[in-house]
């Protein structure tokens, strides 16, 4: 099942008469703020929809944990080893959250791990850049982490209950992490040589557009976000999102003494907001079919960590089959 998912998205927006009376029934409950959960009906687009969507984004919580946990042994002091352990551990907390909630639309973890090793699934397209130095560790943290904040604070209020359960210590969790990225650019930024600042404005050329692009193609262009937004999976556009990430960011940039690599960059009075310049959608696009600077590095990573996992597996199951047997003849 899980595998024609993948490859399939709901395109369009249906209206109101077109609906059946279930679906009729079920819009409505969504209308007026009530949760569905896993033995509600529901229809199977909204299934597909929520396997795609929490399944890349479990997904993304473990490939996200590579690029970090390359500089755990390279962590400058004690106390930022320390930071760094934690919040990669934190990340594999939020995939197991993620992965149980999308066990509950009826899809085996097994299958989930299968496409995303596989290739059919996909995970974001930021975590298939290169971690070159100490100071991408601070730009992870600050815009990595701050945007996925700006995306999954929403989500806490979505319309699939498991979901937004799991999101709600997933964000609590995230803004520790982006809190750590900040406070280490403060540190090298405002305290540290000029050497140091100069690593890490190079840090934020590498990574301000691919940051941007963690929203996704613009409205016109993103097939599943008008349904989603009906449905209440999503809550905002991701015009939206991004344009809020940017209005955050760089008065934060502007803090650090860092400057945003983007001329088109300018305050709009009257919209109050920024503009800003046009994304390279050719890079996103390339990098989501798989050929990013790191794509084949990071799944490789993957499918490689999961064939050394097998033996603890089996050690579990084999665990709890003997539990299992035991309490039944007891």
């Amino acid at each position: 099942m899980y595998a024609q998912l993948v490859e399939t998205g709901v395109k369009s927006v249906r209206s109101t008469d077109q609906l059946t009376g279930d679906e009729q029934a079920f819009q409505q409950r969504i209308d007026e703020g009530i949760r569905i959960e896993p033995k509600d009906w529901m229809p199977e687009p909204y299934r597909k929809t929520l396997i795609r969507q929490i399944s890349q984004h479990a997904h993304s919580e473990i490939v996200g944990m590579l690029p970090e946990g390359n500089w755990i042994t390279r962590a400058p002091t004690l106390k930022r080893k320390a930071i760094l352990l934690a919040k990669v551990q934190d990340e594999a907390g939020h995939g197991l959250y993620l992965y149980s909630a999308a066990e509950t639309l009826g899809v085996s973890r097994d299958e989930l791990v299968g496409d995303l090793h596989s290739g059919k699934a996909k995970y974001s397209s930021i975590f298939n850049y290169p971690t070159l130095t100490w100071a991408d560790i601070g730009m992870i943290g600050w815009l990595v982490d701050g945007s996925a904040i700006i995306n999954q604070i929403p989500l806490c209020r979505c319309s699939y209950g498991p979901y937004a359960r799991a999101m709600v210590r997933v964000c609590k969790e995230e803004s520790f992490h982006q809190r750590q990225g900040y406070d280490l650019l403060i540190q090298m930024c405002l305290h540290g040589t000029q050497a140091q600042k100069d690593m890490c404005q190079e840090a934020l050329n590498r990574w301000w557009w691919p940051a941007l692009m963690m929203f996704g193609p613009s409205d016109a262009d993103s097939p599943n976000s008008a349904q989603s937004m009906q449905w209440r999976i999503k809550l905002f556009s991701n015009d939206e999102l991004r344009q809020k990430m940017v209005d955050q960011t760089v008065p934060q940039a502007e803090y650090l003494g860092l400057k945003v690599p983007d001329p088109d960059l300018k305050w709009n009075k009257d919209q109050g907001h920024y503009d800003f310049g046009e994304i390279d959608w050719d890079e996103f696009y390339a990098v989501i079919k798989g050929n990013g600077p790191c794509n084949r590095e990071r799944l490789a990573a993957r499918v490689n960590a999961h064939k050394e996992g097998q033996w603890v597996r089996e050690a579990f199951s084999a665990y709890a089959n003997k539990h299992e047997s035991e309490q039944a003849v007891a």
